[in-house]
């Protein structure tokens, strides 16, 4: 096993792998996970949270990432497919990009399950289960909203162009926003979901359009970098709401570097996923549609003790008569 993966690493950089030798799994099978860098803690946390739970069911696993690359995510899927894979979870390299990969994988029999992203046909995945990015975004801008008094000049920051979540958050802001005439957007850069390329870009805006009162981001990793700007910059009175519910955003929460963020249950919706695998595996079918979301949930300084990354904790309540 040590040889075959640092073989497989070799072949495939940044890749995980786990389980057994191929075609030798002695459990129901083989998930292969597919996500994004684990860089981001996001997509570290979905891989690990799928992982976890296969292993939990009893399959092998073997966890991958992209890097955003559908070149790369196609040869991934190969592997899966020589693999003899029973199932793949897959966070998708692009909306349009990935369905040539999820499609060679149904006519190989190996069913996909998409997380976190959708794509842009229906039919050829099992399930795609995303947060409701729009729900996410409008509770994360009536926050913003509030913040900001309904009144002052802020700059939105967007995600990657090629992914639909970020065009679905900045409709779900925009559709907020406009409706309050006193605020005014005077700046929309997009920073590629990149804490440096936010940091720098952050400080471009400040120094040209200094008389901001808040940015809204849309990813968390973007806000830490808007963060650290503005706290270079000596304007820590900025008001900044971000999107994901990331470790280090509920962190600024707690210390009062952002104000609030919309939490979206990565680690819920893997989990799922996995579930959903193991059950089309066993029956043929997960008796649910295709396309599937999950609420997020708002962050604030008054709840954020309630989260935890990417999840939120449900505390056992005490039975009646207990101390």
């Amino acid at each position: 096993m040590k040889i075959f993966c640092l073989a497989f690493v070799a072949a495939v950089p940044l890749a995980a792998c786990t389980g057994g030798q191929p075609g030798a799994e002695s459990g129901p099978g083989l998930i292969v996970v597919i996500t994004p860098s684990h860089d981001n803690p996001f997509f570290k946390a979905e891989a690990e949270a799928a992982e976890s739970r296969a292993r939990e069911l009893g399959y092998e696993t073997l966890v991958l990432g992209h890097d955003d690359d559908a070149s790369k995510q196609d040869q991934l899927v190969d592997t899966a497919i020589t693999r003899g894979a029973s199932a793949i979870v897959l966070d998708n390299a692009g909306a349009d990009a990935s369905i040539g990969a999820v499609r060679k994988a149904k006519e190989a029999g190996i069913p996909s399950f998409l997380i976190d992203r959708e794509i842009n046909a229906t039919g050829i995945a099992v399930s795609q289960i995303v947060s409701n990015n729009y729900q996410g975004a409008t509770i994360a801008a009536q926050e913003f909203v509030r913040l900001m008094g309904e009144d002052g000049r802020y700059v939105e920051f967007l995600g990657k162009e090629s992914d639909t979540n970020a065009a679905i958050r900045s409709r779900g802001f925009g559709d907020i926003l406009e409706r309050y005439p006193d605020m005014e957007r005077v700046a929309g850069p997009s920073a590629n979901w990149n804490q440096t390329e936010a940091f720098q870009k952050m400080e471009t805006i400040l120094q040209g359009t200094g008389d901001i009162e808040g940015v809204i981001s849309g990813n968390d990793t973007m806000a830490m970098g808007i963060v650290a700007a503005l706290n270079s910059a000596g304007r820590g009175d900025v008001i900044v709401v971000g999107f994901d519910g990331s470790p280090d955003a509920l962190d600024a929460i707690r210390a009062g570097g952002m104000q609030a963020t919309a939490l979206q249950p990565g680690v819920e919706i893997a989990r799922m996923a996995v579930d959903q695998a193991d059950r089309f595996i066993r029956t043929g079918s997960t008796g649910l549609p295709e396309k599937q979301s999950v609420d997020c949930h708002l962050v604030t300084p008054d709840n954020v003790e309630e989260f935890r990354r990417f999840d939120r904790i449900f505390e056992p309540k005490a039975a009646p008569g207990s101390d």
